[in-house]
């Protein structure tokens, strides 16, 4: 699929996931994190939130370089592709995604699009449909990240499947 740009201040953040990484053990004292430890936290979070998603990929590789993620493996369809890069990218501190997941099935690539303020799923669908009413394409193209069609954020990317 290739390379594909996120706002990295948008997403879900690691929170304490940074200090239970650097601190194995309960006694630890603080000390400073290393940015090789926040890429290994950010990669491990972004490979279990692919887990929870249930999209199904073999051989899957996550690598963090910064604000760079790269996704390798295989899935079945162009979907599954887009889903995973989606999930890598709205993860917070992601600023770009390198999808080098081969597709076993290939298809049309969906429209990324990024969520304005203002945004809601029908106005998203009659801007790329010409029919508000069409958004639940748009929401069950972007399950299961999305749980429910009024909650999306700023910055937030969304799959848009061709009709």
């Amino acid at each position: 699929m290739g390379l594909f740009s996120f706002i990295t201040d948008a997403g879900s953040k690691l929170g304490g996931q940074i200090f239970d990484v650097t601190h194995a053990t309960e006694d630890a004292a603080p000390s400073s994190v290393t940015p090789e430890q926040i890429d290994n936290a950010r990669a491990q979070s972004i490979t279990d939130n692919i887990a929870e998603s249930e999209v199904l990929v073999q051989d899957l590789v996550v690598t963090v370089s910064g604000p760079s993620a790269t996704l390798a493996g295989k899935v079945n369809t162009q979907a599954c592709s887009e889903k995973l890069t989606l999930i890598a990218g709205n993860q917070f501190g992601i600023g770009n995604v390198d999808c080098q997941l081969e597709v076993a099935n290939p298809e049309p690539e969906s429209i990324i699009y990024t969520v304005k303020s203002g945004d809601t799923l029908g106005k998203i669908a009659k801007a790329e449909y010409g029919n508000a009413s069409k958004y639940m394409i748009i929401f069950e193209a972007n399950q299961p990240m999305l749980q429910d069609p009024d909650k999306i954020y700023v910055g937030q990317n969304l799959r848009i499947p061709a009709l």
